[in-house]
């Protein structure tokens, strides 16, 4: 902290005096980092097995039934009670706390699907009798990361763009600014829905598809950024002594734009996770099958009778969407220099 500039210590202090935003910071990524390692939390598949006095990982590597005196040479389902029992007599398995994984279907259900919350079923069961617990957490990483990857991309492009436009300016920046004004025209959603039902869509799909719009939400922000700091009296002294336009702008001017764009983007971030889970309620985002937030919702609209679906889904949702704009409040806070740390 001490090697930090005056400037940091003040956002670190602003920052953190945002409690709201401070606590939301760490319980988003606990929920976050302990669902990378969702595999490990929920799994079909036991974390360790010893049998016959030899150790076997089946989270890692698949095994087939014969390595465990199974009849076929098939992957292992684990919770078959026979191949269950041929492994107890001989050593034992080690299984994490939720004994599905997201596309696991339980066979054994004591009602029909939709099942309500058990023991066995922590969260209930959907109308596919699927763990709605283990859907969750795959689907809350897979929402997560679908959002940052975007983010990330989106921020890049937009950064980008925007600096050039408003550092060169001139034909550039107004054939970039009527570029922009027709393609922020076209309707996104239609657009992904008509593809949607052309291309099965997949993760990388999706996300191609979305960055092509994405994009923009940064271009305005930065480019009247550059534009004010391009004026400065440093920028015009280092443009006087012969310093190349490319290293002013990468230099002393971008780094005045990068305010704006970390403020924005948890913003960006929460418009991306709701575009995905829209997308998946409709029925044209990720693959059917897929651990989707989006695709609980749509089962808790199509089962009234089983009201744990949809309060779930909502519950999930409107605690990371929250969390997030907690954050993000705090991040804009912390660059405020208007905002005085007490």
């Amino acid at each position: 902290m001490s090697r930090w500039s005056p400037i940091a210590q003040r956002r670190w202090r602003n920052f953190k005096a945002n409690r709201r935003g401070w606590y939301s910071l760490w319980l988003f990524l606990i929920i976050f980092i302990l669902s990378l390692f969702a595999e490990f939390i929920a799994n079909d598949k036991p974390l360790l097995v010893n049998y016959e006095s030899s150790y076997y990982f089946p989270v890692f590597n698949d095994y087939p039934e014969t390595t465990f005196g199974g009849d076929f040479d098939t992957a292992t389902d684990y919770r078959d009670p026979y191949i269950a029992e041929i492994i107890n007599e001989k050593g034992h398995m080690v299984w994490p706390p939720i004994r599905y994984s997201f596309d696991t279907v339980n066979y054994n259900l004591p009602v029909p699907a939709p099942a309500p919350p058990s023991r066995d079923n922590w969260l209930g069961t959907d109308d596919q009798a699927r763990d709605v617990m283990a859907r969750v957490i795959y689907g809350f990483r897979v929402s997560v990361l679908f959002g940052l990857t975007l983010t990330i991309f989106s921020s890049i492009i937009g950064v980008a763009v925007g600096a050039i436009q408003g550092y060169v300016g001139g034909w550039v920046d107004l054939i970039g600014q009527r570029f922009m004004e027709v393609w922020s025209g076209l309707p996104m959603l239609y657009l992904l829905i008509i593809m949607a039902s052309i291309v099965e869509p997949t993760f990388w799909w999706l996300l191609g598809l979305m960055l092509l719009f994405s994009w923009m939400s940064l271009v305005g922000v930065v480019r009247a950024e550059v534009l004010r700091a391009r004026n400065f009296d440093y920028v015009k002294a280092a443009r006087s002594l012969g310093v190349n336009r490319w290293t002013i702008l990468l230099r002393h001017v971008l780094p005045n734009a990068m305010v704006a764009t970390l403020t924005f983007m948890p913003f960006i971030l929460n418009s991306s996770i709701t575009t995905l889970t829209s997308l998946d309620f409709l029925g044209f985002g990720l693959p059917p099958g897929s651990a989707s937030l989006g695709e609980l919702l749509a089962q808790g609209k199509n089962n009234l009778q089983a009201p744990w679906l949809g309060i779930t889904a909502f519950a999930v949702l409107a605690l990371m969407l929250s969390l997030l704009i907690f954050i993000g409040e705090a991040i804009r806070d912390a660059f405020d220099p208007r905002k005085a740390f007490r």
